[in-house]
C-alpha cells in the first residue's frame, strides 16, 4: 500500500504542467518602454528597427522619449505595446513554450504572432493598419468608455439594453469590473443609471473613442480587408480568442473572430476562467505593465502568476 505522502507526489508528478501566457492592450503603455530591451539586447534592437522601418517612422524615439500623452496616440500605442510585447516573447527563445495563449484586444495580435499564426512583419502592419481605423472611427463620431466597478455584470448589460443610446458592455475585465463604451450621451445616461443601481464607482475612461462598439464598425469593415489578405498558420497551442473566449487553432476561424473583435465585448474573465477550466496551472503576462496579472487575480484569487 502507498504512503499518504507518495501518493501526494504522484499526483503532482502525473499532473501536466500547463502554462498561459497573456498579452495585453492598450492602457499598458509607459514612457521609456523598451528602452532597456534596445540598449542590451540584440535581437530586440533588430527587431525594433525591422518595426522603425515597416511603420515609416521611428516608434522607438516615442517609446524611449516621448510624453505619456504622445504615447497615448492610437496609432503609436498599439504598435508599441505590440511590438514590446513580440519582443520579449522572442528573447525567452526556447524557453517560450505556451500549451496556451490569449490576449487582452489588441493583445490577440501579439499572442498570434508570438504562437507562430503570423510573422512579426504581418503582425505589426496589420496592427497599425487597426490602430489608423479605429482612430478615423473615433474621428467620425464623438464617443467613450467608462469603468463600471462592483455590479454584477448582468445589471450592467440590463441598464445598457434599457439606453436608446449607443452604450453597450465593452470589456468584461474581472468579476465587478466592466467597462462599457458608447456614445458621449450614451455613456451619461448609463452612468447615472448604474450608480443608481449601486455601482460602487462609474468612471470615464480617458480613451480615443467607444472600443468594442458598434461604433467600430467602420474600422471593422476596413480592417476585415486586410485580414483576409493575411496569410494565417495553424499556431503552436490554442488561442483563446476575445470574441468567443474559446480555444481555437484553425486558421479561418481565427480570421473571423479577428474581424468580430473590433465591434464585439472583450470577454477576459471568460477567457481566463476557460483556460483554468482547460488546465492552465500558471499565467505569465508577456509585454509593458502587469495589467493582467491583477486582473487574473481578481477572476481567480488561486491563479498562479508566473515572472518573465
Amino acid at each position: 500500500m502507498q504512503s499518504l505522502g507518495l501518493k501526494f507526489i504522484n499526483y503532482f508528478c502525473l499532473k501536466k504542467i500547463m502554462k498561459a501566457y497573456v498579452f495585453p492592450g492598450q492602457g499598458a503603455q509607459f514612457p521609456g518602454m523598451g528602452k532597456d530591451l534596445y540598449e542590451n539586447q540584440p535581437l530586440a534592437k533588430e527587431l525594433f528597427e525591422k518595426a522603425n522601418e515597416i511603420l515609416g517612422f521611428r516608434i522607438t524615439d516615442i517609446m524611449f522619449n516621448g510624453t505619456e500623452e504622445e504615447l497615448k496616440q492610437t496609432k503609436v500605442t498599439q504598435p508599441a505595446i505590440f511590438l514590446h510585447s513580440v519582443v520579449m516573447a522572442r528573447l525567452m527563445g526556447e524557453n517560450f513554450k505556451p500549451d496556451m495563449v490569449a490576449g487582452h484586444s489588441l493583445g490577440e495580435f501579439s499572442a498570434l504572432v508570438a504562437a507562430g499564426a503570423m510573422s512579426f512583419e504581418d503582425g505589426l502592419q496589420l496592427v497599425s493598419a487597426r490602430a489608423m481605423a479605429m482612430q478615423k472611427a473615433c474621428e467620425k463620431e464623438p464617443s467613450t468608455m467608462a469603468a463600471i466597478l462592483g455590479l454584477d455584470d448582468a445589471i450592467v448589460e440590463e441598464v445598457c439594453a434599457a439606453i436608446d443610446d449607443v452604450v453597450v458592455p465593452a470589456n468584461y475585465n474581472s468579476p465587478g469590473q466592466l467597462v462599457i463604451s458608447g456614445s458621449i450621451a450614451g455613456i451619461d445616461k448609463a452612468i447615472e443609471a448604474l450608480q443608481k443601481r449601486g455601482a460602487k464607482r462609474a468612471i470615464k475612461l480617458v480613451v480615443g473613442g467607444a472600443f468594442h462598439s458598434p461604433l467600430m464598425e467602420p474600422a471593422r469593415i476596413e480592417l476585415a480587408k486586410a485580414i483576409e489578405k493575411t496569410k494565417i498558420e495553424k499556431p503552436v497551442c490554442p488561442i483563446y480568442q476575445n470574441y468567443t473566449a474559446l480555444p481555437e487553432t484553425n486558421p479561418d476561424k481565427i480570421k473571423e473572430n479577428l474581424i468580430a473583435q473590433l465591434t464585439a465585448p472583450v470577454k477576459w474573465t471568460q477567457t481566463i476562467q476557460n483556460m483554468i477550466k482547460d488546465g492552465a496551472t500558471s499565467f505569465i503576462e508577456v509585454g509593458p505593465g502587469q495589467v493582467l496579472q491583477g486582473l487574473i487575480k481578481k477572476i481567480d484569487r488561486n491563479a498562479v502568476i508566473e515572472a518573465v
